[in-house]
């Protein structure tokens, strides 16, 4: 009977820790996004956001939504359920693609005042956690100047492809002015070898 008990016991714990691993591993739900997107003012700007479960996705029991925020403290609003909400009128779009589990959304004609945090949710039942990816949106009203180290990138990138553009119409010049050069030389020879045989039939004529 303490052999059977320990055996039942035994098998038990085995089947809760595997129960329990597969819950670990797979009740697992993990949201791409960019930290920080920048748009330039009267511009369209695609937020990005994808996910990544264990599951496939019910579209019966899948959810998503996407609010804002002006900053951290302040409180949610919703962006996007199913349809774009009052708040940006028409000028939120869905331009991802769930079969590829992608969010994104496009805001149109970006203004000053969309500035702020854009939070991304989704639910993908049985994976019972939601997930959840913040995205800062800044609205620039000019591009702004390149940096020195990509200034730097660029004259670097110039003068290198610079001196290898001169380096190959050096080896090409090169080039041709050996083979010009051997032409020449297997002319000479040639006429060399005519005049030769020119003089040799002289000679010939003359003995005779």
């Amino acid at each position: 009977n303490k052999k059977m008990f320990k055996k039942i016991v035994a098998h038990n714990f085995c089947v809760l820790f595997t129960v329990l691993l597969v819950d670990f591993c797979c009740s697992c739900m993990d949201v791409l996004v960019p930290a920080n997107i920048n748009a330039l003012n009267g511009t369209n700007v695609k937020i990005q956001c994808t996910f990544t479960s264990c599951y496939k996705m019910d579209a019966t029991r899948f959810a998503m939504n996407w609010t804002y925020q002006e900053t951290l403290n302040d409180t949610e609003e919703m962006v996007m359920l199913l349809v774009s909400t009052h708040r940006f009128g028409d000028r939120v779009t869905f331009t991802g693609n769930l079969d590829k589990n992608d969010l994104s959304v496009t805001l149109s004609d970006v203004q000053l005042e969309d500035e702020g945090i854009y939070n991304c949710y989704v639910r993908n039942p049985p994976d019972r956690f939601q997930g959840h990816g913040v995205i800062r949106l800044n609205v620039l009203t000019e591009l702004p100047p390149p940096s020195r180290h990509s200034t730097i990138a660029v004259a670097i990138g110039a003068s290198v492809g610079g001196a290898l553009a001169l380096l190959i119409l050096s080896m090409v010049v090169v080039k041709c002015l050996r083979r010009h050069r051997k032409q020449e030389l297997i002319s000479e020879e040639k006429m060399e070898e005519e005049g030769k045989l020119e003089a040799e039939g002289v000679a010939e004529e003359g003995t005779k």
